[in-house]
């Protein structure tokens, strides 16, 4: 395979312009094919960037979340993902929810071997939430 048929369908990669989608339903998330699809490794992005809208009040929440998966035959392309994770910005939606989206998505999208989505939230009330769904254990 060339490298230009892997990158076929990577088009948020050109340069230019970013659009930034403005809710998950929105967002796409691209993929690659997987170059070593005989080998078990992890991939792991992380970001303590994340922010949403609490549901009720409005206000942003803002936490740091975690992927972490061992692909299959597909592998996420990382400003696809970031793209990705922006989307909930303007989204009044609660903890548990986003994190359960994140995982249903990229599940859906990378069929991979193993995949566990966390999420851990700032205090809110004096109280800090975490939320994580482990492919083992879902």
């Amino acid at each position: 395979m060339t490298d230009e048929t892997k990158l076929t369908g990577l088009t948020l990669l050109k340069k230019g312009e970013t659009r930034y989608p403005t809710s998950p339903d929105e967002a796409k998330l691209e993929t690659f094919e997987n170059a070593n699809t005989g080998r078990n490794y992890w991939i792991t992005f992380k970001t303590s960037e994340f922010t949403s809208l609490c549901p009720i009040t409005g206000q942003p929440d803002f936490a740091t979340i975690t992927i972490e998966y061992i692909p299959g035959k597909l592998c996420v392309e990382s400003k696809s993902l970031k793209l990705y994770l922006f989307s909930f910005r303007q989204t009044g939606t609660f903890y548990e929810e986003i994190v359960n989206r994140i995982y249903t998505d990229l599940e859906k999208e990378l069929q991979p071997k193993r995949l566990i989505v966390n999420g851990d939230f700032t205090a809110r009330g004096g109280i800090t939430s975490s939320v994580k769904i482990d492919s083992a254990e879902a």
